[in-house]
């Protein structure tokens, strides 16, 4: 581990560490080793269900373990639904679904209270949760629903609880929404605003799969008896997980890294030439926290100690992709913004 190591919450720079400092290192290493043992047979029981889609997997783990939501975009047919009702297994967690479409209302998603009669004769109001009161919800095509709709989910999501008839109701923990696009068919849509689009930690292209891995789907798919992942963890063990996440330590050079991808990536404080001619808005500090709890995880997820400047530069584009924009003049002369976060990541490489 290079240079000064950055722990969750404190910063170690005396070598010799107390007999109670180096037993709390042993136990981190020991957690964090035991817990990679573990996050390999969950990606190894969803690699059962889900074929040639590793990458997809593996960041929607690291998005469950950051304690995030995520954003899927890709065509119909690459399995995002499946992905979901097998993490749902693997990881415990009651998991339930939502087709977005223009007409479905925000008391849809969220609940609402209806007016009972007692034996007695007595009224009152009893709230039927929504749901949005599952630990996995899979937000299916949200740029289907209405923006007060798609308002009501994404304020779900960043405070954890709903306001129904004045009343909050908090949410299950562990609690994740897995939103997916449609690229194709945007007629009649509703695109997420772009400020909001920051409240998912990931932004997740589903492509097609390999020649091999479509073969072994189809054999697999096919057949008299369907594959279906086990369960490995629990949502509190997933909820453990999320706390040693944060406890990772993290090097210098990786937080250095971290803040000139980021600040690269914004016209008022880029090095770089073509940002400032090809950027209109570039991502916010929300960036930078992000991709420090994703390489933590992705590390955790290995079975490593720690991360490397190599897991900033794998997570650079799912993080970086929906918090930044083209002007208009960059994407009329064919620009495309994977090129440009490959143009941020040259300097790190």
């Amino acid at each position: 581990m290079e240079g000064v190591v950055l722990s969750a919450n404190t910063t170690t720079t005396d070598p010799f560490a107390s007999t109670a400092e180096a037993q709390s290192d042993h136990r981190l290493a020991q957690e964090i080793e035991q817990l990679g043992d573990r996050l390999k047979a969950a990606r190894q029981s969803v690699g059962t269900v889900i074929f040639g889609q590793q990458e997809v997997v593996d960041q929607t783990l690291i998005t469950l373990l950051c304690g995030g939501h995520a954003l899927l975009i890709g065509v119909p047919g690459l399995a995002k639904t499946r992905l979901v009702e097998s993490l749902g297994t693997v990881f415990g967690l009651d998991e339930r679904r939502v087709q977005c479409t223009p007409d479905l209302m925000p008391s849809d998603i969220l609940g609402s209270e209806v007016l009972e009669e007692t034996d007695a004769g007595k009224r009152a109001f009893r709230f039927i949760p929504g749901p949005i009161f599952s630990q996995l919800l899979m937000a299916d095509e949200i740029n289907r629903a209405s923006p007060r709709t798609q308002s009501a989910l994404l304020q779900a999501m960043q405070e954890r609880k709903v306001t129904v008839a004045g009343h909050g109701h908090a949410l299950p923990e562990p609690f994740h929404v897995l939103a997916t696009q449609n690229p194709l068919e945007q007629e009649g849509t509703y695109p997420l605003p772009e400020a909001q689009l920051d409240r998912f930690l990931l932004q997740i292209d589903v492509g097609y799969p390999d020649i091999d891995a479509e073969r072994q789907m189809l054999v697999a798919t096919t057949g008299a008896q369907d594959s279906k992942a086990e369960s490995v963890l629990t949502a509190q063990e997933l909820m453990d997980a999320q706390q040693l996440v944060r406890r990772v330590p993290v090097g210098e050079s990786v937080v250095e890294a971290i803040l000139q991808l980021v600040r690269n990536g914004r016209p008022e404080t880029s090095t770089i030439p073509e940002v400032p001619e090809q950027v209109t808005w570039g991502p916010g500090p929300r960036a930078s926290q992000a991709l420090m709890l994703a390489v933590r995880a992705r590390a955790l997820m290995e079975g490593r100690f720690a991360p490397s400047v190599d897991d900033v530069l794998e997570l650079a584009h799912p993080i970086l992709r929906h918090r930044m924009a083209l002007t208009f003049a960059a994407r009329a002369e064919g620009q495309v913004l994977d090129a440009l976060i490959d143009r941020l990541c040259q300097p790190l490489q």
